[in-house]
């Protein structure tokens, strides 16, 4: 076997070696990568179903709101401003951000205000739907960021 052989062959060895050593604490991070960005992805997909029920009980409302139910008014705003917060939040967990956990606190606020106002609708099933969504929204919210606050420590 000729030096260079030998030398690619060691060094073919070493870097085997070295990839062994370090491969068991790899994959203790790689799991624990993996557990925070399922819980990422588990918020992430409960504010993007969220956003969606915000932007179509938007749109009820602002036809009841034409219709003449004023009391539908604050809902068009709750529902519009709620949905954004919910469409932010899900594009940070999604990409993992390092901010998601602060977007997912002020979230889970929006999404309770949301609620309140479209509960107040007993008798309307569309509302009751996007109420149903913000709590289950703000739910996985709050465990995001108490997730999210405990990987940053």
């Amino acid at each position: 076997m000729k030096k260079t052989q030998r030398f690619g062959l060691a060094a073919l060895v070493v870097a085997l070696a070295v990839l062994t050593t370090g491969m068991s604490r790899v994959v203790a991070e790689d799991k624990d990568h993996d557990h925070h960005a399922g819980h990422m992805m588990k918020c992430a997909k409960a504010c993007s179903a969220c956003q969606l029920e915000c932007a179509s009980c938007f749109d009820h409302c602002v036809k009841l709101v034409a219709a003449g139910k004023k009391e539908h008014a604050v809902t068009v705003r709750t529902c519009a401003d709620c949905g954004q917060c919910c469409a932010l939040s899900a594009t940070l967990c999604a990409s993992n951000s390092p901010m998601a956990a602060h977007i997912c606190e002020g979230c889970a606020k929006c999404c309770d205000d949301c609620a309140k106002a479209c509960e107040k609708f007993e008798d309307d099933k569309h509302m009751a739907s996007c109420a149903k969504a913000c709590r289950t929204c703000a739910k996985e919210c709050r465990e995001m960021s108490k997730h999210g606050k405990g990987e940053s420590k």
